[in-house]
């Protein structure tokens, strides 16, 4: 007996190719469900301004709220709000509308790729002590070198 043939958009598969397909989808889902990183809890602590998360591992990370997308200038009492949600696998904060991933959280993914990007051109705006004195020692020395003049090929 003929295998009935299930077409979806362009392709056609067999009920048993579909089968076969599904079940290593699944597994593929079990084995990404079991390397996920996942806290265990998360909270807001005000003293220090960080949204902290206990790692199911038993690491603890905390992030600074202004680094945040979505939390950076709101209310603390709205940021305590955050809860854990798909096992441990994301944060929520309903009434901010923000959400993040623990894994990305933990790869120091705190917002879209604008935010990122925002992220990184404030830290180079960022100044210290020894960055002013590298940049005044260098302005002594005549600047930066210029790059080297293109030659004729």
């Amino acid at each position: 007996m003929a295998d009935k043939s299930v077409k979806m958009g362009a392709y056609s598969y067999t009920e048993r190719e579909l089968d076969k397909m599904f079940d290593e989808a699944r597994a593929r889902g079990r084995e990404a469900d079991r390397s996920a990183i996942r806290a265990r809890n998360a909270w807001y602590d005000p003293e220090t301004d960080r949204l902290v998360m206990l790692l199911t591992t038993g690491v603890e990370v905390a992030i600074p709220r202004q680094k945040l997308q979505r939390l950076k200038g709101a209310p603390p009492a709205l940021v305590a709000e955050v809860e854990l949600e798909m096992g441990g696998r994301y944060l929520h904060c309903e009434k901010l509308d923000a959400d993040f991933t623990v894994g990305g959280l933990v790869a120091g993914i705190f917002g879209s790729k604008v935010w990122m990007s925002e992220l990184g051109r404030a830290g180079g705006r960022s100044t210290s002590k020894a960055k002013r004195a590298a940049s005044r020692a260098n302005g002594q020395l005549g600047g930066r070198p210029r790059g080297a003049k293109k030659r004729a090929a």
